[in-house]
């Protein structure tokens, strides 16, 4: 619906529910009301359960709505009730609501643990994200009023769609802190001069670290009070102290980085500020003179009106890195990876089967000796537990996943606490066993080493003070552990049994660079020499990524480590499937779970539309459930193929002749002439053929991809069987031929510069001299349910960016025009950015045609009719309009489909078959057919 009548419908919403709302009878129609009303869901029945029953040891409890495709809890309360109070339930125990439904949430499988638990009493509703700690989850949520709903609609997208996101209170204050960063950093650049050396940056970067882990200490309390570092700074914040600002700064960070006892100076106030260590104050860095401005900066609006003890270490990492990174400054600001797609990651690979069995040791029924004896053998497991990020940038990887295994650890000392059983610690032996020292990084750029350094470091803070938030008693964070575990260098080059033995590691996770093949550098390129060697099949095709894929996969041969990275979907797409995965596949590599193709949200500020993949691997196969995640469901497998599909272990390879026996398709004609042939305006062809009337043959319609797509008109010199006297007597033509001629002899390519001998001529022809043809794009959006193609006249020119098959059949484009050609085609093509690439030698070639017998001839001749003639109703519209599937007219959609189900009976399959069903046919009919 349009804006005007979107706002209507929520006014009236609003209206109709700001004055009631009985939890009994009336909660069912509120969440039906928003879903289909405000969220645009048709059959909300479909998607959410009422009552849904949960049972413990004692009781069974009933949840009050669920939605089942996004994993969110809802607990509904009458309109008057309070949501922060705690009343007694129906089971004769006080709980707040949050309380309650959380207790729900510990009943459920792992499968539908809630993502977002939504506690709601019709007037206002709180989101709380169940990936954050227990203190965050529970206090920190994001409230939407009723009234409020014109303007925060939006914001409940994630009920319905699991990615979509909602505002967190920690990422705005993150984003925040990346802009005070970023304009210290402006600031203090100007102050190094005009000319910056190497030295300089890595000052500036340095300094700027050092800075920031000081307002943040002193914001956590770190420091001997809450303005430790604001006082300090604020004496020199006078135009006769400018200049000393600077030297200040100098001893302060020396006496940070010296122990309490070593220190040799009188001054009270430095003495009283406390021993960091961790390495982060050792080295000597230039200072520049700090002006007004600066102090400015640093005293008002970094301390004292910004709280950095809030932010999340995991995005301000990759903000504050981006942020100080010039070249990442220059193409689009500040950055980072979600905590979501964080999470798609460690979520699968071990967090979800952590939380799972805390889960089941908290609603067994223990008796309190056994309880208190497995949640401490699960704390000990929580301990043993060791990562390494190859690829860690500002460590945001690793930073999650450590809040994530502390946050766990917290929860069995609150459990610990709540119950009154013995906690093992006292003042000297902290109850706490989860570590920095678990976690490992390589990264290849010093200051991202810097940054992840102190992300780990604010993290190991802030879950300490949830700790002490726990147990009401003060734990010592200072000094740092210096924290050696974050190497610096390249990944490809280390060997990472340097970093961490591989009989102790866990667990390998992170998002490599994302860099295509023909991307590289000449490092990169040697990178990938290195690390597959010469031996390996069409190694130089590779995309970068894929070297720590072949890495990984070399260090954990024979153990129990499991791997995921995100990716570039590429990765399992086109020839790189057989050139990555046939030899990993055969080393014994497994795919444990996988992420089908989605939209990787960065969060930069300039948005790059990258589609990844995220894959769990491991060496040697367990007989584990293997999971593939879409964005709307998880689906349970017994193997996965290297097309993370479901069903058989194939492998679609190069083939230069189709595997069926049915006609070649093409490429199209390739000009090859810089343009001067096969780029001619109308105005410029008009004007020739009223000059010159006979002229008229030499000009013909010309069709790249972009112009078949959304028919824009274009024309070329076509001078085939052309004579020359009418080439040489017309001078547009003439011209455009000698520019043809140069444009090829200046070529460096021999084959190019023989082509300069016939500079009349396109580079290469294979247009039909009669007839017509079927044209399919080379290239076609991965918006669309179906590639759009067409039966074109001779007299109409191809060029090379489209694939054509002369002399089709109505039969042919019935078949190359299904959804199920379309489903074998997503499966193996290759990308071009984000569109399919359809490929002759991998799509055509290989896809499998059915039996050709005369009913179903018939049939799939006649809806191939049915498809033209609907097209015919609408010839002035492109197919990028018709084929939009939010435009795509409904008769059309209709033809289409009753093709679809003639082509699934020409294989014998019935027409309500799954996507994932038809796809497994066809690789099982493709392995039939090659083993013949």
């Amino acid at each position: 619906m349009d804006k005007i009548e979107k706002n209507k419908v929520i006014k009236s919403f609003v209206s109709k529910w700001s004055s009631k709302g009985d939890e009994k009878s009336d909660t069912q129609s509120f969440w039906f009301d928003l879903l289909h009303d405000i969220l645009e869901i048709n059959n909300p029945t479909d998607i959410i359960t009422f009552e849904k029953r949960v049972l413990n040891a004692k009781t069974t409890n009933f949840i009050d709505g669920y939605i089942r495709i996004t994993n969110v809890l809802i607990e509904q309360k009458s309109i008057n009730i309070n949501l922060d109070k705690a009343e007694i339930n129906s089971n004769g125990f006080k709980f707040t609501p949050y309380e309650q439904a959380e207790n729900y949430s510990n009943l459920l499988p792992l499968s539908e643990k809630p993502k977002w638990i939504i506690i709601s009493n019709f007037k206002e509703i709180r989101i709380h994200n169940m990936n954050e700690s227990y203190s965050n989850r529970k206090n920190n949520y994001y409230k939407i009023v009723l009234e409020d709903l014109l303007k925060e609609y939006d914001k409940l997208n994630f009920i319905v769609d699991s990615s979509a996101k909602i505002p967190r209170k920690e990422e705005k204050i993150s984003i925040k802190a990346g802009e005070l960063v970023g304009k210290l950093y402006d600031e203090l650049l100007k102050q190094f001069g005009q000319t910056l050396s190497s030295d300089d940056y890595r000052n500036l970067n340095i300094l700027c670290v050092r800075i920031v882990f000081c307002l943040f200490a002193e914001d956590a309390g770190l420091f001997q009070s809450k303005n430790a570092f604001h006082d300090f700074i604020s004496k020199f914040n006078i135009p006769s102290l400018y200049t000393y600002a600077n030297v200040a700064l100098e001893n302060l960070f020396d006496v940070l980085n010296t122990r309490v006892e070593d220190r040799k100076i009188t001054n009270k106030e430095l003495l009283s500020f406390p021993y960091i260590n961790g390495d982060l104050f050792r080295e000597k860095i230039k200072i520049p003179e700090l002006n007004h401005s600066i102090l400015n900066h640093i005293i008002f609006e970094a301390s004292e009106n910004f709280d950095w003890s809030l932010i999340s270490p995991t995005i301000f990492g990759a903000v504050f890195e981006s942020t100080l990174n010039p070249e990442a400054r220059r193409s689009g600001g500040m950055h980072y990876t979600s905590t979501e797609n964080i999470h798609r990651v460690i979520d699968p690979l071990f967090l979800n089967s952590l939380k799972d069995e805390l889960s089941t040791i908290i609603t067994t029924n223990y008796s309190q000796r056994t309880l208190e004896r497995d949640l401490y053998k699960f704390q000990d497991k929580l301990s043993k537990i060791i990562i390494l990020d190859p690829a860690c940038g500002s460590g945001n990887f690793l930073t999650e996943s450590y809040l994530s295994l502390r946050r766990l650890e917290n929860e069995v000392i609150r459990i610990l606490q709540k119950d009154g059983l013995r906690l093992a610690f006292s003042k000297e032996f902290s109850p706490i066993k989860v570590s920095l020292n678990q976690f490992f990084g390589i990264e290849i750029n010093d200051f991202a080493v810097a940054v992840s350094k102190t992300s780990l470091w604010i993290s190991e803070c802030q879950t300490l003070q949830e700790t002490e938030d726990i147990l009401s008693m003060s734990l010592s964070f200072l000094p740092l552990k210096s924290n050696s575990n974050i190497d610096e260098g390249n990944a490809l080059e280390i060997n990472w049994e340097s970093i961490v033995s591989s009989t102790k590691l866990t667990y390998i996770i992170g998002n490599p660079p994302f860099i295509g093949a023909r991307l590289t550098s000449s490092s990169q390129k040697k990178d990938i020499l290195s690390t597959f060697g010469d031996k390996w099949p069409n190694y130089g095709n590779l995309d970068y990524v894929s070297a720590w894929f072949k890495k990984a996969a070399d260090f954990i041969r024979n153990t129990k480590i499991l791997c995921a990275f995100v990716s570039t979907s590429s990765i399992v797409q086109g020839e790189n499937v057989v050139n990555l995965w046939k030899p990993l596949f055969s080393d014994n590599i497994v795919f444990r779970f996988a992420y089908k193709p989605f939209l990787w949200d960065s969060e930069a500020n300039s948005k790059a539309r990258v589609y990844v993949v995220i894959i769990g691997f491991s060496s040697g196969d367990d007989k584990s459930p293997k999971f593939i995640y879409t964005n709307k469901n998880i689906k349970n497998v017994s193997y996965i193929n290297p097309y993370l599909s479901e069903g058989n272990n194939v492998f679609v390879e190069n083939r230069l002749k189709p595997l069926s026996n049915v006609k070649e398709l093409v490429f199209g004609s390739m000009p090859n002439d810089g343009g001067y042939l096969s780029n001619i305006t109308t105005e410029d062809m008009n004007e020739t053929i009223n000059k010159f009337p006979d002229s008229k043959t030499c000009f013909k319609r010309i069709l790249g991809a972009k112009e078949f797509i959304d028919k824009k008109e274009r024309y070329c010199l076509w001078l085939k069987n052309t004579s020359p006297d009418l080439i040489n007597k017309i001078p547009f033509i003439r011209n455009r031929v000698l520019s043809v001629k140069e444009h090829r002899l200046k070529s460096s390519r021999n084959a190019t510069k023989q082509l300069g001998n016939k500079p009349y001529l396109f580079g290469e022809i294979r247009q039909p001299e009669a007839g017509s043809y079927l044209l399919i794009p080379s290239t076609t959006s991965e918006n669309r349910t179906y590639v759009p193609i067409d039966f074109l006249d001779s007299s109409i020119i191809s060029t090379n960016a489209n694939l054509i098959l002369p002399n089709a059949s109505l039969f042919d484009f019935g078949i190359l025009t299904s959804s199920i050609h379309f489903i074998w085609m997503r499966a193996v093509c290759g990308r071009l950015e984000n569109r399919y690439r359809y490929s002759i030698n991998i799509v055509y070639n290989n896809f499998v045609w059915p039996k050709i017998k005369n009913e179903y001839l018939k049939l799939i001749e006649e809806t191939s009719k049915q498809i033209i003639a609907v097209r015919e109703l609408y010839k002035g519209v492109s197919f990028a309009d018709l084929y939009n599937d939010d435009s795509m007219p409904l008769a059309l959609k209709v033809a289409h489909k009753n093709n679809d189900n003639a082509v699934l009976r020409a294989y014998g399959l019935n027409n309500n078959l799954s996507e994932s069903e038809i796809l497994d046919f066809l690789f099982n009919l493709y392995s039939i057919e090659c083993d013949k």
